[in-house]
């Protein structure tokens, strides 16, 4: 796939209409039926798929229409994988999410999962569009519950737990490119996380190393990506928390810089640069030259308020000190629904703040 020819893109969600909110609620109370549900979601993606192509977007997706999370609705799509109702949901800067979570209770792995149709319906749609999927990626699996969320029995030893996560990836890599994608995008809280002293000092307090956390993670990715085709695009989204406009990590990638950049085998890193909590450009200097992109998100998702031109052009000129301008993008910091609560802006607010990249895009690579 040629990076060449856009240098716009998005992270993945859209706020959701609310039609499809709407017929979510009636789907879960027994008042329509799963069919019912998917043509009302089939019908909003094919909107918000021409919008994005309205707007300018080279690369599309389908707003994250059918799930509720950006990561949960995945995992309960896996083998081995069951959810729970826990004490209390995550905790964001002053507000928590829904009580969900997961456990794994079996062997972990990709047989029989429903995504994959999702994104076939989107690559019919998608005409001459680049159709992107986004997935969570394996680091989310483990990081957030642990040790405490395996189940010792089916993983005493975590070396195990570890490869079969890395080859349920690479067996959903594989059944993605089967349908037809061509870019899959991971999205990964975890690296965020570990760049934060508060969360490092959380994994210490349960008995995990940090730095052994990024070795171990980098190693997943990679086996996972061993035998991706040569002709899919892989990409890597680094969040640092995305929740009604709210967030959870704060401190710059120096931490992983070099492990995450300078190890780790994806073809385009997605990097959330919106504020003062994302700290300097100097890590990029440790990604690859070459072919590797780096998709600056300049733009928040979680206000309205508009940036300016001239403020994103500058910035993409301090990251020129560290990385060549021909390897980066730019985008919105991160989805504008991670969940199906969606970002404290409007929908028009969202397409103003892509319209304001693209003529950014036009200004610097003209």
């Amino acid at each position: 796939m040629q990076q060449e020819s856009y240098r716009v893109e998005v992270v993945g969600s859209f706020l959701r209409p609310e039609n499809v909110k709407q017929a979510r609620a009636q789907f879960a109370q027994g008042q329509i039926t799963a069919e019912q549900l998917r043509e009302t979601e089939d019908q909003a993606i094919r909107e918000v798929v021409a919008l994005q192509q309205q707007h300018g977007l080279r690369v599309v997706t389908d707003g994250e229409f059918r799930r509720a999370w950006w990561h949960f609705d995945f995992f309960d799509g896996l083998t081995g994988v069951e959810q729970v109702v826990v004490e209390q949901g995550i905790q964001f800067n002053g507000i928590q999410t829904k009580a969900h979570g997961i456990k794994v209770t079996g062997k972990i792995d990709f047989i029989s999962h429903p995504m994959p149709a999702d994104f076939a319906f989107l690559q019919k749609i998608a005409g001459h569009s680049i159709a992107k999927m986004t997935i969570p990626s394996p680091s989310v699996l483990h990081f957030r519950g642990g040790r405490d969320a395996i189940s010792k029995t089916v993983y005493p030893d975590l070396t195990e737990y570890f490869e079969d996560i890395a080859l349920t990836w690479k067996k959903a890599i594989r059944a993605f490119y089967q349908v037809g994608c061509r870019y899959l995008q991971l999205d990964d809280t975890a690296w965020a996380y570990l760049c934060s002293e508060a969360q490092q000092q959380q994994l210490r307090a349960r008995g995990d190393d940090p730095t052994q956390l990024a070795r171990t993670y980098a190693y997943v990715l990679n086996r996972a990506l061993e035998d991706k085709p040569a002709d899919m695009r892989i990409g890597l989204h680094v969040c640092r928390g995305n929740f009604r406009s709210t967030w959870i990590s704060e401190g710059g990638y120096e931490p992983v810089a070099e492990i995450l950049f300078g190890q780790v085998n994806v073809d385009t890193f997605f990097l959330e640069y919106d504020n003062d909590r994302s700290g300097g450009f100097e890590p990029l200097r440790y990604i690859k030259p070459g072919h590797q992109q780096v998709v600056l998100g300049l733009v928040t998702t979680k206000v309205g308020d508009l940036e300016s031109v001239e403020q994103i052009t500058a910035r993409v000129k301090e990251a020129t000190t560290f990385i060549s301008l021909d390897q980066i993008c730019i985008s919105p910091q991160c989805g504008f629904a991670s969940t199906e609560e969606g970002n404290n802006l409007f929908e028009a607010q969202q397409w103003e703040k892509i319209d304001l990249l693209q003529e950014v895009a036009h200004h610097i690579w003209p």
